[in-house]
């Protein structure tokens, strides 16, 4: 084999140089053909054999020095000299095409010299050629001018913020060089670009948001302020990198929000305030989009909202006192119509401010807080010394009887219900709704004045998903008690037809009610007539056929009969309660009566009789006279049968006015929470032992809260209770500390 000839450096070189001159001549535009394949392999084999030699003659280290120094020398002598005679955009322009043919440089070259990538780099671990080749420019060109680029393309942005057309492209390219010249990293877009562009920007704002915070209304500055938050975000979209969008953004806010965030909020005619009073719903979602992007930005927003609900609702509830009395100084004829407006105008607020919960304010739950702490300050208010709970109860009767003040469909009915259970979650007093709401559902049970079972029904699944099983359990088994009372009614109807030698002599219906179920009524021995008294005894018959461990109490109180009466004009059929009938059933046999013989053939107490003769003697249908002829009942008073009464209809009812029982719910709930306070009091003492007072009071009234608000002195009082009955017992050394008795 042929022995290959040496080149030696100084040949070599000179062919490599004449290689890059063309390189340059091509980057610079002159006329020069491109390089071809033969041009590319014999300067590639010229750098393998210089590379591959014997030593001596290994020239890889002087070609490595060498391939370095031909960027420096280009740089020095033609890139610097054209930057530094240039200014401002156009530097930047003849920035942007230097990096470019810098690259293209790099490029070529490194693939001139790739032999000694592959081995003589390898072996040495020095940076491979493309670093070299790329550090050059960055010590010679970038560290020279890179303080003159920052402040060009910060001027660019700041044109381009107040309005005037700038070349992105031309940005994008320049901040290209930043983060390419870090080599992966980002430290020089970050030092030296980034930082300078970020205090820039809060200085803009700065100077922007002072003007703006005196010249604009509230609404106006949000607009602005989103405006310049979506142009921020869009510059760095166009040619900032991505990373410095949360930076950039985070220094708006600051400047156009944070700074500002009270002043702005609390604008007199235009703050939160105002836009909540004027229902400016797509002002509101901007603030909250807004502040929702600074730290605690929404804490402010949501107290102004928990104020304007409060006072809103404060507003209603003033109105309905103030209605209530002035009705009260005309007359009580429209009983409740003004409360169950006031319920109503309650449900409108909350759907009102939960739409804007829910939609202005995204559902955030510092808002759905905010809403209930509101509705939670005045729902418990009351209004003419009706407490919500009761006002609430009274509102579902209207809705769910026959004949209430509310007109609605099907759909809206469910709707409502379903509102006045999410009222209910506001209201303190949970356990009085529940007494008046049992009361009134009787009422609407017995007299069949419920308008839709299915209502009924839907109510109480609201309710326990609400409030729990427990809270619902009576009422649940006072609609089922009807339900067996109908089937009951049947079977007796039955077993008449099916004994005919038993005859109670007159239609009855009787209704079996369990007694935990419904509320106490007082079973007063009312001395039938005997008319009556046969068909009870039927009824008992037939029941101790049933079952023979059941005790029944007759509420007489609550039962109607129809009769006849046989007046002078015409015969009429008369609806009445049993104890209107068992009284005028007494002028059967006698024409006159005085009031201690009707009150002692009846056997009643004095309130009863005044009520039962004022319904039929000074109320609107005068069955009996009475002498002497006042308004009022005086048991001095006598009664006749009027035989001359008349009237247009055939049939009519005698309303005999109920009692006010509001008195009674109120003791018996007192009387409820009683035995819940000492429930709860011995299940807390049994599982811990030994507890203090303080420690004992808080957990009672965090276990009793769901139902009600237990009063402190009220605890107190149960405390000392049990501890007479045995149940606890104070430590001899420390009053405040209790101890559980077995």
């Amino acid at each position: 084999m042929n022995e290959r000839k040496t080149t030696d450096l100084e040949q070599g070189w000179a062919f490599m140089q004449r290689g890059i001159t063309k390189l340059k001549n091509i980057l610079e535009g002159l006329p020069e053909p491109q390089f071809s394949s033969e041009d590319y392999m014999m300067l590639y084999t010229t750098i393998y054999n210089m590379c591959t030699q014997k030593p001596p003659h290994d020239y890889s280290q002087q070609l490595y020095d060498k391939y370095r120094e031909a960027f420096e020398e280009y740089i020095t002598s033609t890139v610097l000299p054209s930057l530094r005679e240039k200014h401002d955009e156009f530097m930047l322009r003849e920035l942007v095409k230097r990096w470019s043919n810098h690259k293209v440089m790099v490029r070529w070259l490194s693939r001139f010299f790739h032999y000694l990538d592959r081995y003589f780099i390898a072996r040495r671990s020095l940076p491979p050629l493309n670093e070299v080749g790329l550090t050059c420019y960055r010590d010679l060109v970038y560290q020279e001018l890179n303080g003159k680029v920052r402040d060009a393309v910060i001027s660019l942005i700041d044109q381009e913020r107040e309005g005037e057309q700038i070349d992105r492209a031309l940005l994008k390219n320049v901040l290209d060089i930043f983060v390419e010249i870090g080599m992966g990293q980002m430290n020089y877009y970050e030092n030296d670009f980034e930082a300078a562009m970020l205090d820039d920007s809060g200085s803009y704002y700065k100077r922007k948001a002072s003007n703006w915070i005196l010249e604009d209304s509230c609404p106006d500055y949000m607009l602005k302020a989103e405006e310049c938050l979506k142009r921020e975000k869009d510059r760095v979209s166009h040619y900032l990198h991505f990373s410095s969008e949360p930076k950039l953004l985070e220094k708006v806010q600051s400047e156009l929000l944070s700074a500002y965030a009270t002043q702005l909020l609390e604008k007199e005619h235009s703050g939160c305030h105002a836009l909540l009073r004027d229902d400016k719903v797509e002002d509101l979602s901007r603030m909250y989009r807004l502040f929702s992007k600074i730290p605690r930005g929404l804490d402010p927003v949501s107290n102004i909202f928990k104020q304007h609900v409060t006072a809103e609702g404060t507003a209603l509830v003033k109105q309905a006192e103030d209605a209530a009395s002035n009705k009260k100084a005309d007359k009580r004829d429209v009983v409740g119509l003004q409360e169950q407006v006031f319920v109503r105008k309650v449900i409108e607020l909350h759907d009102k401010y939960l739409a804007y919960v829910n939609n202005c304010f995204m559902n955030h739950t510092l808002f759905h807080k905010a809403l209930k702490e509101a509705f939670e300050i005045f729902c418990n208010k009351g209004v003419a010394g009706s407490s919500s709970a009761e006002l609430l109860a009274t509102f579902c009767d209207n809705i769910l009887k026959k004949g209430g003040s509310e007109k609605l469909s099907d759909e809206a009915i469910e709707e409502t219900l379903e509102k006045v259970v999410k009222l209910l979650a506001y209201i303190s007093d949970k356990d009085l709704f529940a007494e008046f709401y049992r009361k009134k559902l009787a009422r609407r049970l017995l007299f069949d004045k419920s308008a839709n079972d299915e209502h009924e029904r839907s109510i109480l699944t609201k309710l326990k998903q609400q409030c729990g099983g427990q809270f619902t359990s009576k009422m649940e088994g006072m609609v089922t008690d009807l339900t067996l009372a109908k089937e009951n009614q049947s079977n007796f109807e039955e077993y008449l037809n099916s004994n005919t030698n038993v005859n109670p002599g007159l239609d009855l219906t009787v209704t079996v009610l369990t007694t935990g179920f419904w509320p106490s009524y007082k079973s007063f021995d009312l001395n039938l007539p005997l008319e009556m008294v046969r068909c009870v005894e039927v009824f008992k018959e037939f029941y101790a056929t049933k079952t023979k461990h059941r005790k029944l109490t007759w509420i007489y109180s609550l039962g109607t009969c129809n009769i006849n009466g046989k007046f002078d004009p015409k015969t009429m059929e008369l609806i009445v309660t049993t104890y209107q009938a068992s009284a005028l059933l007494l002028f059967n046999s006698a024409d006159r009566l005085s009031y201690q013989e009707i009150m002692t053939q009846l056997n009643l107490s004095d309130d009863d009789v005044v009520r039962l003769l004022h319904s039929l003697s000074c109320a609107k249908y005068k069955i009996l006279i009475k002498e002497p002829n006042t308004k009022t009942i005086s048991p001095n008073d006598s009664f006749e049968f009027n035989s001359k009464f008349t009237d247009k209809m055939r049939r009519i009812k005698i309303p005999l006015p109920p009692v006010d029982e509001k008195k009674k719910v109120i003791e018996d709930v007192d009387k409820d929470r009683r035995y819940a306070i000492d429930a709860s009091i011995v299940r807390i003492m049994k599982s811990r032992k030994v507890l203090g007072y303080q420690q004992l009071v808080m957990e009672c009234v965090e276990q009793l809260g769901r139902m009600f608000k237990p009063d402190v002195k009220a605890i107190k009082k149960r405390i000392e209770d049990l501890i007479t009955r045995d149940y606890l017992e104070r430590d001899k050394d420390n009053p405040n500390l209790f101890r559980y008795l077995a």
